[in-house]
């Protein structure tokens, strides 16, 4: 037999035996992928950081730098980057989180309220619509079971910071990786260009030189897509959150804080975020009053299509190249394999896979004498 046929068939053999392993032992893999990414939590957490920080100290960076010298200038918009995510976190621990709090106590003091006004609402269908099947529905147990889990989400957020301050292992190791995890961001947004410079050297010494432009290529790549859509997404959070607030006071709709927090989280979520604030503030307001809780889908309906077509693509830039089709299912394999961290990082992964791809077709259809049609 052929060396090189005898080759490819191993190769073939060693990559199907590998791939059935792996979709077999799928959940082994994963428990023993999540040990080892524990391991190396401060130092994941600390390149999250810096990751996020990349761009606020690029922006700080060429502010100093017109009026001062490197030397000053670099460590100057490294401080100034760190003060103001302390800031922003400082200012959603004091002005956020308590407008939430005071929300939700108002909500559960008006609970009993709200039922009783659903049930007549109900009550009120059934009678003008001849609707039999809803006149067995009753109300009356909802109240206790809204109650309970709107008393234990107040408590849990209340008494968080208490709690953790009970349980001395927690705290020492929370105070270890946190700070870890900032000195590892602080070393590498500091010194990122020697640190490029340093995987660079260890590329070319040890990658074949037909790998390492490609692979550079694939590094760079990733690392765009991330950052449009990690500072897009988290700056479209806070502008459709804000503008929802906004425009509940405007209209006069209950509960605004609560409900721009949630508008404003889901949006994190491409896709389904939506839907989801919407289903979430909707089941809030139709207990006071369905006409309000209709007008407010209405409100949000109109409000994500002005964020949709004007707002995001100015925020972002324009698009991460990935169809729609394939949003939604990088969300839904993502959010089903990693849950809610695999529904963020599954959309710009997907992106990467989709451009490398297209890239790689138009490519193979040049050489063929043949037009692309992606």
């Amino acid at each position: 037999m052929d060396k090189k046929l005898f080759r490819s068939l191993l190769l073939l053999i060693t990559y199907t035996v590998l791939l059935i392993l792996a979709i077999v032992r799928l959940d082994d893999i994963q428990g023993f992928l999540w040990s080892v990414a524990g391991a190396f939590q401060p130092f994941i957490l600390g390149f999250a950081i810096a990751f996020i920080l990349h761009r606020p100290c690029r922006f700080f960076l060429r502010l100093y730098g017109k009026k001062l010298p490197d030397r000053a200038s670099k460590p100057l918009a490294v401080l100034t980057s760190y003060g103001a995510m302390l800031l922003i976190i400082t200012g959603i621990f004091a002005f956020v989180i308590p407008q939430v709090v005071d929300s939700m106590e108002l909500f559960i003091s008006n609970l009993n309220g709200y039922i009783s006004h659903l049930q007549t609402w109900i009550n009120q269908l059934v009678n003008t619509l001849d609707m039999e099947f809803l006149k067995s529905l009753d109300l009356s147990n909802l109240y206790n079971i809204i109650q309970k889990m709107g008393n234990a989400a107040l408590d849990m957020i209340s008494n968080a910071v208490p709690q953790l301050f009970t349980l001395t292992s927690g705290i020492i190791s929370v105070v270890v990786t946190g700070t870890l995890s900032l000195v590892f961001s602080i070393y590498m947004l500091s010194g990122q260009e020697k640190l490029l410079a340093q995987c660079r050297s260890v590329a070319r010494a040890y990658l074949p030189q037909k790998v390492q432009e490609p692979l550079f290529s694939v590094i760079r790549l990733s690392a765009d897509t991330f950052t449009n859509f990690v500072s897009g997404q988290a700056v479209e959070a806070c502008i459709l959150g804000s503008l929802c607030f906004a425009g509940c006071v405007l209209l006069r709709f209950p509960y605004a804080p609560l409900i721009g927090v949630f508008v404003g989280v889901s949006a994190l979520i491409p896709v389904a975020g939506a839907y989801l604030g919407a289903i979430l503030s909707a089941l809030l307001l139709v207990m006071i009053s369905p006409v309000q809780a209709l007008g407010f889908l209405i409100f949000l309906v109109i409000l994500q299509q002005v964020e949709g077509n004007l707002i995001y693509p100015r925020v972002v830039g324009g698009s991460i190249g990935l169809p729609g089709i394939w949003v939604l299912t990088a969300v839904t394999v993502g959010g089903g394999l990693f849950g809610f961290l695999g529904m963020l990082v599954g959309v710009p992964v997907v992106s990467v896979l989709y451009t490398l791809l297209k890239g790689d077709v138009h490519q193979r259809l040049e050489e063929k004498g043949k037009g692309p049609n992606m």
